[in-house]
Parts: C-alpha cells; structure tokens; sequence
C-alpha cells in the first residue's frame, strides 16, 4: 500500500524503493505522510464523522508528521473536541474544533491535526 500510493501521488524513492529508503534519512521504507492523512480521514469517517451530521469542513489549521509510519504499522486514532461554536448566520449548523493524535503501536505519535468540521445541529426544541 506505502508503495502504491506513493506510485500515484507522493513518488519520493523513500516512499517507492525499499534499497533507496535505507539510504534516506528515515532508514527505510515510510508512508507518504498524505497516505497517512488519509488513513486518518479513513478512521474517521468510518467511526466518528460518518455517524453524525458533518456538512464537510473549513479547512486544517494544523497537520504534523511527527514520526515515520513503517510498512506493519498498527495505527490508532484519538480526538479531542477543543471548541464547539453554532453559527450566527446559519443556525443549523456549528463548527467543532478537534485535536487528533495518531499513534502506532508502540504508543509513538506519528500525526497531529487540529482541524475544524461544520456538523448540523439538532432542532431547537420549541416552548
């Protein structure tokens, strides 16, 4: 998979080439840090954003590729909600503020991302 993706959108030879990868600076074979990211977005779409309401997002404030992930990685995601606001103009929607930590098996962090997604809000209920 590190390959493939790389092959298609990140062809760096320490993303492509086992041989080459050892004589770069991380020592071997890595993911593309996007193939990364979006390994992310995979895990939460399938297990966080994918269950409620998202309308998309506004954009990233914030994306670091701390640590090389290897080919057999496990990886693992966890967010923290940093800021909740509804919209002033748009009252059926509000935009939420998350940290996420990515980790690898051996508890590493290899990504952080703040970002912010706008999700519907529930109807008011009305007296």
């Amino acid at each position: 998979e590190i390959i493939a993706f790389a092959r298609d959108y990140d062809p760096q030879p320490f993303h492509l080439d086992k041989e080459a990868a050892k004589q770069s600076l991380f020592g071997g074979l890595c993911a593309s840090g996007w193939h990364t990211a979006g390994i992310m977005m995979r895990l939460l779409v399938d297990n966080v954003i994918g269950q409620y309401a998202s309308m998309g997002s506004p954009g990233v404030d914030q994306l670091r590729w701390v640590k090389p992930v290897r080919p057999d990685d496990v990886l693992h995601l966890k967010g923290e909600i940093l800021d909740v606001k509804p919209s002033q103009s748009k009252p059926d929607r509000g935009v939420v503020t998350t940290r996420y930590e990515m980790r690898n098996q051996s508890g590493e962090i290899v990504l952080t991302m703040q970002a912010k997604g706008m999700y519907r809000r529930r109807p008011q209920n009305q007296a």
